[in-house]
């Protein structure tokens, strides 16, 4: 039974005639006509009959108008309900991240949520090809996800909030021939051993990007994707590395400086993906919004030293 069919046969058990439900309903007597018809061939019984000029209902129609009236009564509290879950900015929101944005922004965002009063963010860390991102908003409300910008945008399934465009600097040991110089070109690492991610990864397209500019393959001794390993290698003086400026900023004591390119741009795109609908919640757009600040004061000065 359709619930548009039910409200139609409940008018008519208020109102008394088909042509004041028409009237009540906005539509022409024989569409209330038709729903009726279609109500009672689902029914398998006679739900309204004749009694003189007027169409009334019959003790079936009368017990399925009072059913009707509690699915109505139904109706109404489930849209409530939905409203009032819509309009909470207190209900917990489930957030994932890759690895480093999670490092850099899980805490600081926990905290800043807390000191508003909420609402309460569950983290995860998912750390996925860049294809596989997309696929997260089923199982998050909300998913940092990175890409290299002249890369495949996200499908026009998810929701994009542009979150922080992050500038790929050049890793070096401290002690390496270019480490004190204010930033590099293509040529100074031409001939360098690199540590890179994996492919499919975002951060191995960015080296790609490298090559094409030195117009030459990189010689590429590692394949890491996790980025404190492979500053961990890069300090031993084995290999150089793209990292991000922000989010993987070296600490003191790592034995790794960030130098940037002085003509190539290399960056990665930070942005959160969604569903649609997952936006229509307030609580959802509240921890977003405090994302989005949390990430703007993650930007570091673009040349750090250990």
């Amino acid at each position: 039974m359709q619930i548009r069919q039910l409200a139609v046969l409940r008018e008519l058990g208020d109102r008394g005639s088909v042509a004041a439900v028409a009237r009540a309903l906005h539509v022409s007597s024989s569409a209330v006509s038709q729903q009726l018809s279609a109500l009672e061939r689902h029914a398998g019984v006679a739900l309204t009959e004749k009694r003189g000029r007027r169409l009334a209902l019959t003790p079936a129609g009368v017990a399925l108008a009072a059913a009707a009236a509690e699915v109505s009564t139904a109706i109404a509290r489930a849209d409530e309900a939905v409203a009032r879950f819509h309009s909470d900015s207190g209900l917990p929101v489930t957030l994932s991240a890759f690895h480093s944005a999670g490092l850099a922004w899980f805490g600081p965002l926990i905290a800043r949520l807390g000191q508003l009063g909420g609402p309460t963010v569950e983290c995860g860390d998912e750390d996925v090809a860049r294809e596989h991102f997309s696929a997260l908003v089923a199982d998050y409300d909300l998913v940092i996800a990175h890409r290299v910008p002249h890369e495949q945008t996200w499908p026009a399934t998810v929701s994009v909030t542009p979150l922080l465009r992050e500038p790929l600097d050049v890793a070096l040991p401290v002690g390496h021939r270019l480490a004190a110089q204010a930033s590099l070109s293509v040529d100074d690492v031409r001939g360098e051993a690199w540590v890179t991610g994996h492919p499919g990864y975002p951060l191995a397209e960015a080296v790609n990007v490298v090559a094409a500019a030195a117009g030459q393959p990189l010689r590429v001794a590692h394949h890491i994707n996790e980025f404190f390993v492979a500053a961990s290698v890069v300090a031993t003086g084995a290999a150089i590395a793209l990292l991000p400026r922000y989010t993987m900023a070296p600490r003191q004591g790592s034995g790794v400086v960030l130098v940037p390119f002085r003509e190539l741009r290399v960056a990665r795109q930070i942005d959160v993906l969604s569903r649609p609908e997952a936006l229509a919640r307030a609580s959802v757009r509240r921890v977003l919004a405090e994302l989005v600040a949390v990430a703007e004061a993650s930007r570091l000065p673009s040349r750090l030293t250990p």
